[in-house]
C-alpha cells in the first residue's frame, strides 16, 4: 500500500522503514531538515511540509502521525483537513489521551474523513523485533490498515479493540502497567544492591530471565543495561512521565477501581526530580523536634 507517514523521530522513522523493506510505498515528512536528509539517505521520499505529502499522495489518502500528543495533534489536522477529500484516513499511532481521539474521530467524520486511533509499543526495538498495535476505530478504517499492520507487528503482535478511543485507551492503561512492572523491578534491584552479598545484577537479571515467574523483555534490558554499567554511575535517577500514567490513575479514580500499584509508581516517578526535598526537611526537623535526633546539616 500507500502511506505517509508524519514525524520520523525514534519511531516513526523506524517504522516507515520497516514497512518499505515489507514493500510498501512510504513516503514522508519531519519538522527537521536534518531528519528529512537522513531518511532520504535511507531511500524513503520525504517532503518538507505536510501540504506537499498530502499532494503527492492519491486519494483514497492514507496518512499515520507519530509525533507528540496534545496541540501537534490538533495542529496537525487543521492544517491537513483542508487538502483531505472523503474516504482519505488519518492514524494517530502516537501517545494520545483516548478522549482527545474520540473528539479528533467524530470531528473528521463531519468531513467524511476516516480515523484510528494505534496505541503502538515497542519503542526503538520495533525496527527489529516489530511493534505492538492497540488500533481503534471503524471497521473499513482498520480494513485498509490492514496491509501495514502485517508489517509494522510481529505475528499476533497487532488487534482491532474496537471503537475510536479504544486503542489509545489500551495503551494508555499497558503504560500504566509499565510504570508498575518497573517500579517493582527498580526496588528489587535496589534491595539487592545494598545487601552484603555483592551480587552481580547482571547476572541476576539473566538468571531470572530463565524459568523464573518474574521473567520478561523488561529483565532483558535490565541485563543490558547492568553489563553497561554495573552500578549505573552515569545516569541520574532522574524518571520522566509522558503522561499515560497520570490519565492511568485519573481514569482509575473516575472509575473507581482501586489502582495502589499504579499510583505509586507514577508518585515515585515525581519523587525522583526531587532533590533535598522540602517534604523530607519538614520529617527530619519533627524528628529532631520530637525525639532529639540526630539532623544533617547543608
Amino acid at each position: 500500500m500507500k502511506l505517509g507517514m508524519i514525524g520520523l523521530g525514534r519511531m516513526g522513522l523506524n517504522m516507515a522503514l520497516r514497512m518499505k523493506r515489507a514493500g510498501h510505498d512510504v513516503a514522508g515528512t519531519d519538522r527537521s531538515a536534518a531528519t528529512l536528509a537522513e531518511t532520504e539517505k535511507l531511500g524513503i521520499r520525504t517532503f518538507p511540509a505536510v501540504d506537499e505529502l498530502v499532494r503527492d499522495l492519491e486519494p483514497p489518502r492514507v496518512l499515520w502521525a507519530m509525533i507528540p500528543a496534545g496541540p501537534p495533534v490538533d495542529e496537525l489536522i487543521e492544517r491537513a483537513l483542508p487538502l483531505l477529500q472523503r474516504g482519505d484516513l488519518l492514524v494517530d499511532g502516537g501517545n494520545s489521551n483516548w478522549r482527545d481521539s474520540k473528539r479528533r474521530g467524530a470531528r473528521l467524520l463531519e468531513h467524511g474523513v476516516l480515523f484510528a486511533d494505534a496505541g503502538t509499543s515497542g519503542g526503538i526495538w520495533g525496527l527489529e523485533l516489530g511493534y505492538c498495535i492497540m488500533i481503534g476505530g471503524a471497521g473499513e478504517a482498520v480494513a485498509r490498515l490492514k496491509p501495514a499492520l502485517d508489517a509494522l507487528a510481529p505475528g499476533d503482535g497487532w488487534r482491532h479493540l474496537g471503537a475510536i478511543g479504544a486503542g489509545h485507551f489500551s495503551k494508555m492503561v499497558h503504560n500504566g502497567i509499565e510504570y508498575g512492572m518497573m517500579q517493582a523491578y527498580g526496588e528489587g534491584f535496589e534491595l539487592l544492591q545494598a545487601s552484603e552479598f555483592g551480587y552481580d545484577l547482571a547476572e541476576i537479571a539473566g538468571l531470572w530471565n530463565h524459568g523464573s515467574v518474574v521473567r520478561s523483555w523488561l529483565l532483558e534490558l535490565a541485563e543490558r543495561a547492568f553489563r553497561d554499567d554495573p552500578k549505573l554511575q552515569n545516569i541520574r535517577g532522574f524518571v520522566e512521565d509522558s503522561g499515560e500514567g497520570r490519565w492511568t490513575v485519573q481514569e482509575a479514580i473516575d472509575h473507581g477501581v482501586p489502582a495502589p500499584v499504579l499510583a505509586l509508581s507514577l508518585f515515585e516517578r515525581f519523587r525522583s526530580r526531587q532533590d533535598d526535598s522540602f517534604r523530607d526537611r519538614v520529617i527530619a526537623a519533627l524528628r529532631h523536634q520530637f525525639g532529639g535526633h540526630a539532623v544533617r546539616a547543608k
